[in-house]
């Protein structure tokens, strides 16, 4: 059954059917809920492409399948995420052969009779099927097993008899055509000796330049007020740039079931009682079992690995209880059942960190005395966590450079050596050197071998059903408070411990919004999947209960495919048309104007600065201190010694390039070579963007979210 299982895993054409409860369920609902598919075709549909329908039955069967090949490769059913998956993988299965097949038949694209022999049985058999019949221990691919097979398919199940044919079919009607359509495009790439040195140019040569950076920021926003129609020139002039998917805007309050003050002392009240128990209770492994919410752990501990809580306590008495201690919401009690000494000494210290610079002697050198000087005020009588918290370089200096309780193996082997070397607490008299630096260090407990064994009651605070029907009911009122969206946008207004968020243009096939995960069911709703049966309108508001979460979730703004509208882009509009308009007068100021780049700086005005760039590569584009400017970069490397550049309108502000020198590649390229490399780059591309620009262009409608 593996075979076939490996057979069927490689098939992309849906085989199977959707159970019989599941179609009784399909069509029960249809019979009386609101919108009967059985009256309406078009309810039945989870897409179209080139004008050809993706049914909801045959979307179902390949995902059953696709749900068997996952089980019999896992061993287990899809889980949730899995599925998701699943549904995904299925839909661009089915999407890709009804948007490669016009291009198949345009070209004649086809599988002949000997061909097919030749993939299945031949000279050239295909990789699935290789893959199929490879010996998993010698990696080698075993041809009599699979000839072997095809004499006795006849005698095999009937499921898996169609599971071959249909291999065999998709082998014939897709997989084939597919390799033969993207050789085709693949086999166009071609790369000219002249892009192959612009490139080795681009990559290898380098310019020196000085310039003067007149920053937009030098002029404030609230001078620059774009009017919308410079707004909708601006998206007219950049339609490609701003090419958007459809989108739903959602703004929700979340109304969580949050313990409260009353369960928690319900919890501890309950975790008290258990701790004086616990103190007489004949047996503690299995009173610990039989009253935590944790396993229980019959492992002996050292102070590297119990709990901090216990490390405060340190040494601990056999037969203690100690406890109830709260942390994160849960309590804990803990009782000592028996203590030993063990293989592995543990200990606790601090220290505070002096990394180099750089890796080169002179600041490896710096790195030292400013350790050595930090060392000797300490014991001169600085206190060390003030100094760890003033020097320290990595993420213990806001603990004072405390780093708990370590055993050996958790440090590098240089500050093992020295901390395990003492036999007691306090400063260490020398620097120790890692590869991360010097360290000043502090002994706060010396090491010990002692272990514990230890059993532990754990009880998280969980809301009762009290609660949860109080936060439920809250819930409820707050939904029919917010009548509309006017309503729903006062809700945080009113009420302080209410927060609203917002996610902006969701995508259809998201299955999160926001922060909040789960959320599958709200987005389907705002891209009109709606439980009552009717539209999801701009303004509707609805309730979902999502895990342990209520939510109260407003449709706000709807976007559909193509060029996106001023009204949803205006804040990055505004910026981008904002930058323009201060370019104007920045440029206004320079033009026509001569002398030396700091008499222009004089003219640009406040925030004006004149700086020099060496050895930058055209293909980088990016100018130090400045950013990616690649058009200041490019008119760097045209430019003759002295020469300046008329003022450029950048990224980040409006430059004046002055050329120094341009350096060549100090050893010009392989042109053989480099232009295999690009073409190899580009074809490793071929594949994504061939599916791409098919896709595009086969007009796809998907109508999954009325389903998943």
């Amino acid at each position: 059954m593996a075979l076939i299982n490996t057979i069927r895993e490689k098939s992309g054409v849906a085989v199977g059917a959707v159970a019989i409860g599941m179609l009784l369920f399909i069509v029960g609902g249809d019979l009386i809920g609101g919108r009967n598919r059985l009256f309406g075709r078009n309810q039945q549909t989870v897409g179209e492409v080139n004008g050809e329908k993706i049914e909801l039955p045959e979307f179902n069967a390949a995902l059953e399948q696709a749900k068997q090949n996952f089980t019999n490769q896992q061993g287990r059913p899809p889980d949730d995420q899995a599925m998701s998956y699943l549904r995904e993988q299925t839909w661009n299965q089915l999407l890709a052969r009804r948007a490669y097949q016009p291009e198949f038949d345009k070209l004649g694209l086809q599988t002949s009779d000997d061909e097919l022999v030749d993939l299945v049985q031949g000279d050239n058999i295909s990789p699935s099927l290789k893959q199929a019949f490879t010996d998993p221990k010698t990696g080698q691919f075993d041809k009599t097993r699979l000839i072997e097979y095809l004499k006795n398919l006849d005698k095999l199940p009937p499921e898996s008899q169609v599971a071959f044919r249909n291999f065999e079919a998709n082998l014939r009607d897709f997989d084939r055509p597919l390799l033969k359509y993207t050789a085709l495009l693949k086999n166009s790439v071609y790369v000219t000796s002249a892009e192959a040195k612009r490139f080795d140019e681009a990559q290898n040569a380098k310019a020196s330049f000085r310039y003067l950076f007149v920053p937009y920021t030098s002029i404030s926003d609230s001078a620059v007020k774009p009017t919308d129609a410079q707004l909708q020139d601006y998206l007219d002039r950049h339609k490609g740039r701003y090419k958007v998917e459809d989108g739903r805007t959602i703004e929700y309050i979340t109304v969580p079931d949050v313990a409260s003050k009353e369960d928690s002392a319900a919890v501890r009240q309950n975790v008290e009682t258990l701790a004086q128990q616990f103190r007489t209770a004949p047996n503690d492994s299995i009173f610990a079992k039989q009253n935590s919410e944790q396993p229980y752990n019959h492992a002996f501990l050292s102070p590297a690995d119990l709990p901090e809580k216990l490390r405060q306590q340190l040494p601990l008495k056999v037969g203690e209880v100690y406890g109830p201690y709260v942390e994160n919401g849960t309590y804990s009690v803990y009782k000592v059942e028996a203590e030993k000494a063990g293989t592995k000494p543990a200990a606790r210290a601090s220290h505070i960190l002096i990394k180099p610079t750089a890796q080169t002697p002179e600041a490896k050198a710096a790195a030292k005395a400013k350790a050595q000087d930090i060392l000797n005020k300490i014991k001169a009588g600085a206190d060390f966590a003030t100094m760890a918290r003033q020097f320290g370089s990595d993420g213990t200096k806001d603990q004072g450079g405390d780093l708990g309780w370590f055993d050996a193996a958790r440090m590098v082997p240089e500050f093992s050596k020295a901390v395990f070397a003492t036999s007691s607490a306090g400063l260490l008299p020398n620097l120790v050197e890692t590869s991360f630096g010097y360290h000043i260090v502090k002994v706060t407990a010396p090491k010990t071998s002692q272990t514990y064994q230890v059993a532990s009651i754990v009880k998280a605070v969980q809301p009762s059903d009290a609660t949860r029907d109080a936060t439920y009911n809250r819930a409820q009122q707050l939904k029919a408070d917010a009548s509309s969206l006017e309503a729903f946008r006062q809700l945080p207004i009113k009420d302080k411990t209410l927060q609203k968020q917002e996610a902006k243009y969701v995508d259809r096939s998201a299955r999160t919004i926001g922060a909040l995960p789960n959320a599958r069911e709200i987005v389907r709703w705002a891209y009109g999947f709606n439980p009552d049966g009717g539209e999801t309108k701009v303004g509707d508001v609805q309730s979902f209960d999502i895990g342990d979460q209520h939510i109260i979730a407003a449709l706000t703004d709807t976007r559909s495919k193509g060029t996106a509208t001023v009204a949803s882009l205006r804040a990055e509009l505004t910026a981008a048309v904002r930058n323009e308009l201060k370019a104007k007068q920045i440029i206004a100021k320079l033009q026509g104007k001569t002398g030396s780049l700091e008499d222009l700086a004089k003219l640009a005005g406040s925030g004006a600065q004149v700086q020099t760039a060496e050895g930058v590569a055209q293909g980088q584009g990016t100018i130090p201190n400045v950013g990616y400017e690649p058009d200041a970069v490019g008119r760097a490397f045209a430019l003759k010694p002295g020469q300046k550049s008329a003022p450029i309108q950048g990224e980040q502000g409006v430059l004046v390039v002055e050329g120094t020198s341009v350096t060549p590649p100090a050893t010009p390229g392989d042109v053989k070579a480099l232009r295999t490399q690009l073409a190899q780059q580009r074809a490793q591309r071929q594949d994504g963007l061939i599916y791409e620009a098919i896709k595009g262009h086969a007009n796809v409608k998907d109508e999954r979210s009325k389903f998943f």
